[in-house]
């Protein structure tokens, strides 16, 4: 019989997984409420700071037209951006690390108290009207190759009026780490109040968060684990995106789409997090440190993504985010071009939301150089240009010149492109033929991000954002 010891990885460093749970001496208590207080400040006034945003953009785009070396600077900039467009398609993603050793081979061999030095992870879903697909998520959650006495399940039912309540309660009856939160109509805060009710009651040294859909691979924490450990090159992880994956992706155009969008977003976070820029967080898929979140004061109820939000507060806290490649997360895409509009409408507001509320503390530099460049760069790409589009089409009409900012959409095209073709090749064999008729088909569908970004920006500068749930309908369990 071997020894337990020599059946984990050389390269593995167990002690850096020891994650405690947070100390409240290692925190500046007093400069930490400070902080969180000028957070907080951030939120008011979101419709001003949006017409004021929207309306110097627009200035701006009037400004370059109308003067003799607008075109030319616009030149120079799209230089600029070009070489770290260049840096981050040559970075190299970090190696992955090897996974714990596999419980399901070792449990034979070895007493459950073998297990102790390994974090113990707390699995935390928010689900409302899930009856469909709940059943089927806590089976699979509660079937990962991970010890059973060293992770839990929290399921948090938020006031759903369909049979998921009765249906985890009879799981909870028949799973000891299942744990149910009943949420009921008073409660507040959307997801992020879900799950601020249920981390402080858990005893995870890490807290993972999944969708109610998700498809998770059995061995997703032996892989994710060895991330917030020492052998990591960056240490100061403060989460883990998985990289997420569309389940039915060949149902129709609009997740075929969804596909090929999930395939460019985990090839700009891989290199993005490579030259020490910005990672960020899916939602579907997170795991955060304890200590992490609870030195940003859990989810933030205010915002309509949390999971942006708390990737600008994690490295405003000066934590990394890394990224998991393989194995994916699964989730299953919207179906039909009126719920994908109204899921990337709130996605693309909750995006940009974030800037004007964390405006102070980024213009402050509190992310560093590194960081703040990259974080720059992206939102002239990702926000910026959609968001004048509009004014510059119509001068350009007026004027009849060609748009002003049209080398910088060139430059975000190529950098699309080139992601969406290597990250499908990548994520699954296949030809390069194919892979450039799934990256065509990818480009024509991100166009319509144009137009969402556009006209939300518009419509939060002159009303406040009115919550409209669209429930995301599932296939068949």
């Amino acid at each position: 019989m071997s020894d337990f010891a020599d059946s984990i990885p050389s390269d593995l460093d167990l002690e850096g997984l020891d994650l405690d749970c947070l100390d409240l001496d290692y925190l500046d208590l007093e400069a930490h409420l400070a902080f969180s207080a000028e957070l907080f400040r951030g939120y008011a006034g979101r419709r001003l700071k949006a017409a004021i945003a929207l309306g110097l953009l627009w200035l701006l785009t009037a400004v370059l037209h109308s003067v003799s070396w607008g075109r030319g600077l616009v030149w120079v900039f799209t230089g600029l951006m070009s070489l770290h467009a260049l840096r981050v398609m040559l970075a190299k993603p970090a190696s992955a690390l090897a996974p714990l050793p596999s419980v399901a081979a070792l449990m034979p061999l070895m007493p459950p108290q073998n297990f102790e030095s390994w974090p113990y992870v707390s699995l935390l879903v928010s689900a409302k009207n899930e009856a469909q697909v709940i059943g089927k998520l806590v089976e699979s959650l509660l079937s990962i190759d991970y010890p059973d006495t060293r992770y839990d399940l929290w399921i948090i039912d938020d006031y759903s009026t369909d049979q998921t309540p009765q249906i985890l309660d009879g799981l909870a009856l028949r799973y000891p780490q299942l744990n149910v939160i009943h949420r009921g109509s008073e409660a507040t805060g959307g997801k992020s109040g879900a799950l601020n009710l249920a981390w402080p009651q858990t005893q995870g040294d890490l807290l993972a968060v999944f969708d109610a859909d998700a498809h998770v691979p059995s061995d997703l924490l032996r892989h994710v684990v060895p991330m917030f450990g020492q052998a990591n090159n960056r240490a100061n992880i403060g989460a883990v995106q998985v990289r997420k994956a569309i389940a039915n992706a060949t149902t129709n155009f609009w997740t075929r789409g969804q596909k090929a969008e999930m395939a460019l977003d985990s090839y700009m976070q891989e290199r993005r997090i490579a030259i020490g820029g910005i990672g960020e967080l899916r939602g579907n898929g997170q795991f955060v440190r304890r200590s992490a979140i609870a030195q940003c004061g859990g989810w933030n109820e205010e915002t309509i993504t949390d999971d942006l939000d708390l990737t600008i507060q994690l490295h405003l806290h000066q934590w990394d985010i890394g990224l998991l490649f393989t194995p994916s997360v699964e989730e299953e895409g919207v179906t039909s071009a009126l719920a994908l509009w109204h899921q990337r409408n709130r996605w693309a507001e909750g995006g940009f939301q974030r800037y004007l509320d964390y405006w102070r503390q980024l213009a402050k530099n509190r992310l560093g150089w590194q960081k703040s460049i990259d974080m720059a760069g992206f939102w002239v790409i990702q926000y910026m240009m959609p968001a004048v589009a509009l004014p510059d089409l119509a001068l350009s009409l007026i004027r009849h010149r060609l748009p002003v900012f049209g080398p910088i959409t060139v430059l975000g095209i190529v950098l699309s492109v080139w992601g969406m073709f290597t990250t499908l090749r990548r994520a699954e064999p296949m030809s390069a033929g194919s892979a450039a008729v799934q990256t065509i088909r990818g480009t024509f569908y991100m166009l319509h991000w144009v137009v969402v970004i556009a006209t939300m920006t518009m419509r939060i500068s002159v009303r406040e954002k009115r919550l409209k749930w669209i429930k995301t309908v599932h296939g068949a369990a």
